[in-house]
Parts: structure tokens; C-alpha cells; sequence
């Protein structure tokens, strides 16, 4: 594994979906989530727990990252995108799943999916554009 390229691209995807999730479900979403406000912590107790929001996201990165390092041997950032749209589709049946659990608006299901599909996509994208493996030399 080249560890200066995984070490780069974990810290790009990190900013990238951070940054994407606070435009997406923080500012984009934002309506959507107070039809339920019940469902959510208050401004004060968000505050609180800001930092487990912050290491959420240094998981997916990690992890998104180590999954494209150990099984896309293709490379690029197609095979890239590839990969996170199937993680995104991961993540879609969980949201099916909180879904039928939780009282959520299709709403807010529907940003949900769209959001994590596009979210992982581009992310897988980028993961994949910085790790790409090496062109072979021959002589």
C-alpha cells in the first residue's frame, strides 16, 4: 500500500465530505429536517456533540479510503466513483431501514439516498484520482 497517497486522499475525501455534508444536510436540508424537530438534537445539545459529527466523518473517509487501497485494483477515479456508489447504496439500505423505524418524511428518505449517492460518488472519485496505482514502465 503506498501510505503517502492513502494518507492524502483519506485527507481530501475528509475535507470533500465534510464540506458536502454541511451544504447538503446542514444548509440544503435543513427544512426538511425541521418538519420532524423532535427528531433532532437542539443548536445547544448539536454543539455538544460536534465532535463525534467530526469523527463520523474521519470514519467514512478512513474507511472509504482503505476499501478503495485494498480492492479496486483498476484504479482511477472511475473505478473510484464506482466504489462509492455501491457504498452509497450501502448506506441506502440503512436509510430504508431508519426509515421504517424512525417517523421520517420520504422527504427527508429521498435527500438522504440522493445525497449519499452523490456524496460517495464524487468522494470515491477523488479517493480515486489521488490513489490511482503507478503506470507500469516498460523497457
Amino acid at each position: 500500500m503506498n501510505w503517502k497517497k492513502f494518507f492524502i486522499a483519506f485527507i481530501v475525501a475528509f475535507v470533500f465530505l465534510f464540506a458536502f455534508g454541511f451544504l447538503w444536510y446542514g444548509k440544503l436540508m435543513h427544512g426538511a429536517h425541521q418538519e420532524v424537530p423532535t427528531l433532532w438534537r437542539t443548536e445547544a445539545e448539536f454543539g455538544n456533540h460536534f465532535p463525534w459529527l467530526v469523527l463520523g466523518h474521519l470514519v467514512m473517509a478512513f474507511f472509504l479510503t482503505m476499501l478503495y487501497a485494498q480492492f479496486v485494483r483498476a484504479g482511477g477515479a472511475g473505478a473510484g466513483a464506482t466504489l462509492g456508489i455501491l457504498v452509497a447504496l450501502v448506506y441506502a439500505g440503512a436509510d430504508l431501514i431508519t426509515f421504517a423505524v424512525q417517523p421520517l418524511t420520504t422527504k427527508i428518505l429521498g435527500g438522504w439516498i440522493v445525497g449519499d449517492l452523490i456524496q460517495f460518488a464524487i468522494a470515491g472519485a477523488i479517493i480515486g484520482a489521488i490513489y490511482k496505482p503507478s503506470s507500469l514502465k516498460t523497457t
